[in-house]
């Protein structure tokens, strides 16, 4: 039975949130012989956006998470939570555009003889043109693709899908986004390379290729989770669900953290603590601090923006339709943006052989149409888009359930940098012991497994007594997720997001 009312005890650390950060953070601070609590807001799951959710014995990701990491303390932690339950799984992605498959990332001559003589023709000659005569002035998105591509391959290959996940137009998001996600890839070198592949001189010249293959738990990533919280719980850690903070308090005269948080029946509980480890998304966490943030500081917080999606879940007669994870549907004349295979992932996903379950994700946000629809009204949306770009028939769908996913990604406008950082500021300057850790906790996007490398850099901290680590500075490699080797790094890389034309 859960206590309400004041907690006893001072803990070494209360964490805000059940997410891959927070339990990591928990997991690191316990295994060293201190006492934490964890307050997740959610009454059911935990592991935030890497949970398993399930419906009627069918098991479903929110999003997608391939377990793979540069990080070799990542994989350790991984095996020592799940030593026996990880499954190989092999890596497929494609592209569905025009009623056909591409590989992802995009092989030169596949693409053409999929596009047919004629659009390969076109594409071709835009190709040409766009370097004979490129665009002068490269803001955005689109300029620096169609520089690169042609003005044919940016609209087939590039503009839906960036679209659909952003909600911004290619003509409003930096050029630089394009360079780093794109660098080092061009149309001509695309079609050099497939015919007249080069030998490299010697390793170093190596481009390091996609990994073909990835870990993943046989029960989807909460089982990750679920048991990283029971082993918390076995050390003497306290995980409370269904608690949301509303207030944090720093007392200079003690050293120590008040936090107050609110059950499902309204009830407030209260935790002490010489620590504050957060993931919770900085747009709340800033305007629950006393002594009272400065108006700049709050100003900021209420400035960042979050993009957020709905996943559909369908239950379909297996028809062996697709054998992807996940596809990115290009297709401009259906709104959704990518389709999770989740047999694909585990069988064990999938309790009925005869059935498959496909989760369509829809990118949005919550003030959207979309996100306002009933579960109802969303799933004969998914079944009419899965029949309609030809990856099954409405007619086999048997049974579906709606997932909301909010803040699943941190927006990163023309002036996200400067509010992070004057949030930043605030924090380091007047909040003695309160560690930002995690995506929605640093307004990082990235995976999780960068998120539990913050984690674990600021446990490290706490346990020393002093930042010996600057968590902000864990690798910013943004090419890392798509290539090497697993457990080859000390810190695991960020993935870049879109930034708007200043």
């Amino acid at each position: 039975m859960e206590l309400m009312g004041e907690q006893p005890g001072k803990k070494k650390a209360v964490i805000i949130g059940g997410g891959p950060a927070g339990l990591t953070a928990g997991y690191c601070l316990s295994k060293a012989g201190e006492p934490v609590a964890i307050l997740e807001a959610d009454p059911k799951y935990l592991g935030g956006i890497s949970r398993t959710a399930s419906y009627k014995g069918f098991l479903f990701d929110i999003g997608g998470h391939r377990f793979f990491s540069k990080s070799k303390a990542v994989e350790d932690f991984w095996h020592e939570i799940l030593p026996n339950d990880m499954l190989e799984r092999p890596r497929m992605s494609r592209i569905f555009y025009g009623g056909k498959f591409y590989s992802y990332p995009l092989r030169a001559m596949e693409a053409f003889l999929n596009l047919g003589p004629f659009q390969s023709a076109a594409c071709v000659l835009s190709y040409f043109k766009a370097r004979t005569f490129p665009r002068p002035e490269v803001k955005s998105f689109e300029d620096w693709v169609t520089n690169q591509f042609g003005e044919r391959l940016f609209r087939i290959f590039f503009k839906t899908y960036t679209e659909k996940v952003w909600g911004m137009n290619c003509n409003e998001i930096s050029a630089d986004w394009a360079a780093q996600r794109i660098k080092g890839l061009s149309l001509g070198t695309a079609i050099k390379n497939a015919l007249f592949p080069e030998k490299p001189k010697d390793k170093s010249q190596v481009v390091k290729t996609l990994i073909s293959s990835f870990r993943y738990p046989r029960r989807g990533p909460g089982m990750m989770w679920d048991r990283c919280g029971e082993r918390i719980r076995e050390m003497g850690g306290e995980i409370a669900m269904g608690r949301r903070v509303t207030a944090c308090h720093w007392d200079a005269s003690s050293g120590s953290w008040t936090v107050q948080a609110r059950t499902q029946e309204g009830v407030t509980e209260t935790y002490q603590g010489e620590h504050v480890i957060s993931s919770a998304p900085m747009r709340e966490l800033i305007p629950s601090l006393d002594p009272k943030a400065t108006p700049e500081a709050l100003h900021a917080a209420q400035s960042l923006r979050y993009r957020d999606f709905v996943t559909v879940v369908l239950i379909v007669k297996d028809k062996d339709a697709f054998p992807d994870n996940w596809i990115y549907i290009h297709e401009p004349n259906v709104k959704v943006g990518r389709i999770q295979n989740f047999k694909s992932w585990s069988p064990e996903m999938v309790p009925d052989e005869s059935m498959s379950c496909y989760g369509l994700e829809y990118f949005c946000f919550e003030s959207d149409g979309l996100w306002n629809q009933s579960d109802k009204e969303l799933i004969a949306l998914g079944a009419a888009e899965l029949e309609k770009i030809g990856l099954g028939r409405r007619g086999d769908v048997v049974d579906g359930c709606v997932v909301r996913q909010i803040k699943a990604y941190p927006v990163y406008d023309d002036a996200y940098s400067r509010h992070v950082d004057a949030i930043r500021k605030e924090v380091e300057h007047r909040y003695p012991n309160l560690h930002m850790v995690g995506r929605n906790g640093m307004h990082k996007y990235n995976n999780q497994d960068h998120a539990m490398m913050t984690a674990m850099l600021a446990a490290e901290n706490i346990l020393a007594g002093k930042p010996v680590y600057d968590v902000w500075d864990v690798n910013q490699d943004a090419e890392y997720h798509e290539a090497g080797t697993s457990g080859e790094q000390g810190a695991s890389g960020l993935r870049m997001v879109p930034t708007r034309v200043s």
